[in-house]
């Protein structure tokens, strides 16, 4: 019985572990305001679990933000790289420290990202908000699967407005291929 109770004890600690480490995969939920955001968020907790270190270069480079800062949420404090990441491309974007928005957003967590955002002052549709999405969206090609992004966790559809696909007039910031590809010179085409 002793042997028993042994292993569901050691059973009950390996699975609790794992829970501990991707808790904040469950039920994340960002709430930035904006769907493809709040997808791009969602990605970054998955690429962190598969390389931790290479998500905390990438804020650390893309943002500025001190690494021993990053670090510290995302290993000892256990926060959603996600919202790190919101974090520090919200204090980029606002030019203060990622650790004064990091404070701001653990005492209002509960109102989420969207409402901590506009009461710093990015409006939803301003200048402002949309180099915020831009900034967010800078890490694509690096935490997202290779490819075509078949593995990304959010569908975009008909309304995907992230960054080059805004419906607003302004030249596309699409150069993928237009069609069958540039003619060859001196075949009559």
């Amino acid at each position: 019985m002793n042997y028993r109770n042994f292993l569901l004890a050691l059973g009950l600690a390996f699975s609790f572990n794992a829970h501990a480490f991707d808790s904040y995969a469950f039920g994340f939920s960002p709430r930035t305001g904006d769907v493809w955001m709040d997808g791009q968020l969602g990605d970054m907790n998955v690429y962190a679990r598969g390389d931790r270190n290479g998500f905390i270069d990438d804020v650390v480079v893309n943002f500025g933000a001190p690494r021993y800062v990053v670090t510290q949420y995302v290993v000892d404090r256990r926060w959603a790289p996600g919202d790190v990441y919101y974090a520090c491309a919200l204090a980029h974007e606002l030019r203060v420290p990622c650790l004064n928005v990091l404070r701001d957003y653990d005492k209002n967590h509960g109102q989420g990202w969207g409402v901590i955002a506009k009461r710093m002052g990015i409006k939803p549709g301003s200048p402002a908000f949309h180099a915020l999405k831009g900034n967010v969206g800078k890490s694509n090609g690096k935490f997202k699967s290779k490819g075509n992004n078949k593995g990304s966790a959010v569908m975009h559809g008909d309304n995907d407005h992230g960054p080059g696909n805004s419906d607003k007039g302004g030249k596309s910031k699409d150069n993928g291929n237009p069609g069958k590809g540039k003619e060859k010179k001196g075949k009559g085409r």
